[in-house]
């Protein structure tokens, strides 16, 4: 074949036989950082979002539980910044608001007792609807010091494939991982496993601190063919158990788009298999890139099966706060299976509504089962909820009911607003501990609330607006920008007030949207 003349497809896909320790498969030139554009000169946007159903209210006396596993992920709200600073508004369905209070930071007092978190409340009116409140539930995790995370046997899972081909995912990826890389010292392994139309290792385990090797075999990488992601998953499972760590840190890093479209590539098939490895003690991280044709729906679900935690990195700066800054809770896992289980007193609440956690709603009677999956809690990480609640004496349309008592007991008289109860797995076990908390702290007026309760509601108003949810009630970016603004508070790296600039970029594009005629 004449050198110039074109790679045939066949040869462009990476296959297993083209892939050896530290030599990425031959692929085309990566293109300009700029994705290609159709001959319409549109970009195409084909991303998919799963359907959110919002939580509605439920009436106390007949439904006093609420039971949600905790999340830690932040990829909504980065996902959610990308779209704007791209000048479009996010589909609702992109805005999980769990998610966007998550991104930020709170100061929860950290754990001194025997259990790896603590547990923070507050509550005050809800911005959007003065005659609700607002309960504030915060988990801080036990900070674990970088120098201290035990070793790490880490694997690079990578796409690779043609989808891959734009600045804002491969090139981007391969910054990211260099970040990450330069943390790694020599009690640490590292293994690259990349796929295509096939999966191949790239890698094999490398010590941390050879980060030169780690990174040469990391710049050798170009993009090309179809996405056998279901195949890559399951080598990447095998090297991991292959060179197991006892006692340390072993996990599965998937960085790609999403688009798995070779092998095993339905969400059924694809969480089955993240399913059976997670019970070997391999945990799994998902690190979403790119726009056009970003499967935020498949991504969630395996970082939701695999005991792991999902990030969207829409920039070099998210990639360093991701890797960098949160290493420890993006590695190390502190508990998991957590649960949270609320019981409200229908003596001072009438009805309670859980913002956000949609995909993340348990039954019941799942809070004791031990064998029920539930979310993970990273080193140093912190998980807040916000539930609005009408309070007992509230106004709320509801019907009689003929059966059912409306007759409180004694103890429902007391001063507790509600109950918290937890339960969490030690990551190297398989028996839940349990843990309560008791929320019997006087209702502040919002201006004595404090600037963490106040920023979160502000973060929460926000997606609601996003969203134009039905629960928004008098919510305005307005609101939103004051409330935020007085509850910024130091902000040393900036993020809240980089929020303030998001909120100002929705209202901007939000007005100057067509009227329908």
């Amino acid at each position: 074949m004449d050198a110039a003349a074109p790679m045939p497809r066949a040869k462009v896909a990476v296959g297993a036989a083209q892939l050896s320790a530290g030599h990425a498969a031959i692929h085309p030139p990566m293109p300009s950082p700029h994705p290609v554009l159709p001959p319409n000169g549109e970009p195409e946007n084909n991303e998919v979002y799963d359907r959110i159903v919002e939580n509605g209210f439920k009436t106390v006396l007949t439904d006093p539980l609420s039971t949600f596993s905790i999340d830690v992920d932040t990829a909504s709200y980065t996902n959610v910044r990308r779209m704007l600073n791209d000048g479009q508004l996010p589909p609702a369905d992109a805005v999980r608001i769990e998610e966007m209070i998550n991104y930020f930071t709170y100061d929860y007092p950290r754990p001194t007792g025997e259990h790896p978190f603590s547990v923070y409340s507050e509550i005050a009116p809800a911005p959007w609807n003065t005659d609700h409140q607002l309960v504030h539930i915060g988990l801080s995790g036990k900070a674990i010091p970088t120098a201290d995370l035990p070793s790490s046997n880490l694997v690079f899972l990578l796409d690779v494939s043609g989808s891959m081909n734009y600045g804002n995912k491969l090139p981007l990826l391969k910054r990211a991982f260099r970040l990450l890389v330069d943390q790694l010292d020599e009690k640490d392994r590292v293994s690259i496993v990349v796929y295509a139309g096939a999966a191949g290792v790239v890698l094999e385990p490398t010590p941390g601190n050879e980060n030169t090797s780690i990174i040469r075999a990391l710049d050798q990488l170009s993009a090309g063919g179809s996405t056998a992601g279901g195949q890559g998953i399951e080598l990447a499972y095998q090297m991991a158990e292959k060179h197991f760590i006892k006692g340390g840190n072993n996990r599965v890093i998937l960085a790609t788009d999403g688009d798995f479209n070779v092998g095993p590539s339905s969400d059924a098939e694809l969480t089955r298999i993240i399913e059976q490895k997670r019970e070997k003690g391999v945990f799994l991280t998902v690190l979403g890139f790119g726009s056009g044709n970003y499967r935020d729906n498949k991504m969630e679900k395996l970082a939701n099966q695999g005991n792991g935690n999902f990030a969207y990195i829409d920039n070099i700066r998210e990639a360093r706060k991701v890797l960098v800054e949160e290493m420890a809770g993006t590695l190390l896992t502190i508990a998991k299976d957590v649960k949270l289980q609320l019981e409200f007193n229908p003596a001072k609440v009438k009805s309670y509504r859980l913002i956000g956690y949609e995909n993340r709603m348990l039954a019941n009677e799942d809070f004791t089962d031990d064998k029920k999956d539930a979310g993970e809690l990273g080193a140093g990480l912190r998980v807040t909820a916000l539930y609005e609640i009408i309070p007992a004496d509230g106004s709320q349309n509801e019907q009689p009911l003929k059966y059912q008592t409306s007759e409180l007991t004694d103890k429902a008289n007391s001063n507790d607003t509600l109950t918290v109860k937890l339960r969490y797995k030690q990551p190297d076990s398989d028996t839940s501990q349990p843990f309560q908390y008791v929320v019997d702290q006087p209702w502040k007026t919002l201006n004595a609330s404090s600037d963490d309760f106040r920023f979160a509601a502000s973060v929460a108003e926000f997606g609601l607006l996003l969203r134009d949810s039905q629960y928004k009630g008098n919510a305005s970016f307005d609101q939103v920008l004051t409330l935020g603004k007085q509850a910024k508070g130091k902000d040393d790296e900036g993020y809240r007030a980089e929020f303030l600039h998001l909120v100002e970029s929705a209202q901007l594009l939000g007005s100057s949207e067509p009227v329908d005629k």
